[in-house]
């Protein structure tokens, strides 16, 4: 990369996993690791407007985690949402356009695309979901989708049972 090029997609993700590698070496607080995640991704990419996570703490709930960007939705059901669907499903949701899903729940409305990464124990329970919106349409795509699954299973690899890792 040249100095006076901005680092492409690839090059920005690269450099966030390594960081991650460092900062999260000897990390054994599972609430630490998903705010510095966040942080990381949040600061690393100008058309990530809200980077966080929704933990599992009672069946079938999210509950807001560690974020970065502006106010979230305090709980969010598996049976509504795009963060619900992740959950649901055990599936990333893509979404180019928000406005384009029905069950799309607007927690800001400077929202217009979203993709939400579930974290998944060994045993396929899900943990969390990692939810990274923009204000610009199409912002994600499936490279920016295959980086954040790989996040997330390192993230379960690492804390194999959330909350309950340590």
């Amino acid at each position: 990369m040249s100095l006076s090029q901005e680092p492409t997609r690839a090059e920005r993700y690269r450099a966030v996993r390594a960081s991650l590698r460092s900062l999260l070496e000897s990390e054994s607080d599972w609430i630490a690791a998903l705010a510095t995640i966040a942080c990381e991704l949040h600061h690393a990419f100008p058309y990530y407007d809200w980077t966080g996570f929704y933990r599992v703490v009672e069946p079938e709930w999210l509950v807001i985690g560690p974020y970065q960007g502006g106010h979230g939705c305090l709980r969010i059901p598996f049976s509504r949402g795009v963060c619900g669907a992740a959950a649901r499903t055990r599936q990333s949701q893509l979404v180019e356009d928000v406005e384009s899903r029905a069950d799309h729940i607007a927690c800001s409305s400077s929202t217009r695309s979203e993709l939400v990464v579930p974290v998944l124990s060994p045993s396929r329970e899900v943990l969390a979901v990692l939810d990274v919106d923009s204000d610009q349409l199409a912002a994600f795509t499936a490279e920016d989708q295959r980086e954040l699954e790989a996040i997330c299973q390192d993230l379960a690899a690492r804390f194999p049972h959330g909350e309950r890792s340590r």
